[in-house]
């Protein structure tokens, strides 16, 4: 992992003599250290890139990284994007990496570049038994909310100072996340004083009418998903 070609970012930008950055091994084996100093240097090693391609127009100042989603389950494809499947060890790197990635050791006060905890919360599926990841409800009891699921988020929050959360593709026991007020006003904001903004995942504030059928027109949902904490 690293500061990495996307289609809809750094290609558009980079010119191609320099279509380069420094790749790291994915997050899933470096997690596997079990070596906070190693994700320490990580995250500041790809922060100081990050900023740099920011500096030179090659890319934005926020990042959509790091993925800190449980991953149990090894029939999703994106799960080596994880820490994997310890709730403990994804807080661990979620904090340490964050905290590197977005201050570095230069002025701990100032905001280098923007990290994003993602995809908030209950989200490490992409396509099972005909339901995809768009329309999905994940049906979690709070027990299980607590102990496995939300650790990382809080802790990236908490400990790390994210700036910024991204809202899930998927519904948490009935209400998609991008308009779950109890979640990203609730316990994100009130419970775990984040002042960062939240952001969807790409289409998700349109899903939330066309794939969960929450509501049912886009006035509807546009006041669902910003009165309950999306920015």
């Amino acid at each position: 992992h690293g500061v990495a070609l996307s289609w809809n970012d750094s290609q558009l930008m980079m010119p191609l003599s320099h279509p380069y950055a420094t790749s790291f091994p994915q997050v899933q084996t470096s997690s596997m250290s079990f070596n906070e100093t190693l994700f320490a240097k990580l995250g500041n090693a790809i922060g100081v890139e990050a900023r740099a391609f920011a500096n030179l127009g090659w890319s934005g100042f926020t990042f959509w990284a790091p993925n800190v989603n449980i991953f149990r389950d090894p029939r999703w494809g994106r799960g080596q994007e994880t820490p994997g499947e310890d709730p403990h060890l994804n807080a661990i790197y979620a904090a340490t990496y964050v905290k590197n990635f977005q201050f570095g050791k230069e002025d701990p006060n100032r905001l280098r570049v923007s990290s994003c905890c993602k995809h908030f919360v209950a989200y490490s599926l992409e396509d099972s038994d005909g339901i995809g990841r768009f329309e999905f409800d994940a049906v979690v009891p709070e027990q299980d909310l607590a102990d496995s699921y939300l650790p990382a988020f809080e802790s990236c929050v908490v400990k790390g100072k994210a700036s910024s959360v991204m809202c899930s593709y998927n519904s948490l026991n009935g209400v998609p996340m991008c308009a779950n007020k109890k979640m990203l006003t609730d316990r994100l904001r009130g419970e775990w004083g984040f002042e960062g903004y939240v952001t969807s995942d790409c289409g998700a504030v349109e899903y939330v009418m066309d794939q969960h059928n929450y509501t049912q027109n886009i006035p509807e949902t546009l006041n669902a998903t910003f009165g309950a904490g999306m920015d």
